[in-house]
């Protein structure tokens, strides 16, 4: 069982602070957490076998496989301004003038 004084103590070596009825309420739930690991404890599985995936996954995506390429005309369509069939875009970083 756990105490109201271990929990202050962790508590305060994780810089937290709590009221007295805190403490209390922290305790209580802390000691029914630590009886359900003690209940776990006690199930046999010594013949279980070990299971690391229960669900049978398969992959979803498509096949990596070449398509035919769009062409650029169709692709600059809707671009607001074009140089050199390259997508022109407003400058983001000034020239600092010397």
């Amino acid at each position: 069982m756990i105490t109201k004084e271990s929990v202050a103590h962790v508590a305060g070596l994780a810089k937290l602070q709590f009221t007295d009825e805190e403490l209390q309420h922290f305790t209580g739930q802390l000691d029914e957490i630590l009886n359900m690991v003690d209940q776990l404890s006690e199930v046999d599985t010594e013949d279980m076998p070990v299971t690391t995936q229960n669900v049978v996954l398969e992959n979803v995506l498509r096949a990596d496989e070449a398509t035919m390429v769009t062409p650029r005309a169709e692709l600059m369509r809707n671009v607001p301004t074009e140089k050199d069939g390259l997508i022109q875009v407003p400058a983001i970083i000034d020239k600092e003038e010397d």
